[in-house]
């Protein structure tokens, strides 16, 4: 299953690196990631594999909740297809 993981927030040391770890300790692939910063706000989307995830879907989301707030930003866990459904034209 892929997932669609995007970060929103004020830009600040280390947010990527944050979330790359967490995914890593649980066994997640980025497949592709996207980032900009505009006026000072970080945007970042990526696109993983939870094929090899440790935990359920729910945990992995609850986690990168978690660790969005610990460091100030908003992050959100989606699988691929409903994203695909809310962003279609």
């Amino acid at each position: 299953m892929k997932g669609i993981i995007t970060v929103l927030g004020q830009d600040r040391v280390g947010i990527i690196a944050r979330v790359c770890t967490y995914l890593a300790e649980q066994d997640i692939n980025i497949l592709d990631i996207s980032q900009t910063i505009v006026h000072g706000y970080f945007n970042m989307v990526m696109m993983v594999d939870l094929t090899e995830n440790k935990g359920s879907f729910e945990q992995t989301a609850a986690g990168l909740e978690e660790i969005g707030r610990s460091i100030g930003v908003r992050i959100k866990l989606q699988r691929e297809d409903i994203f695909d459904a809310m962003h279609r034209v």
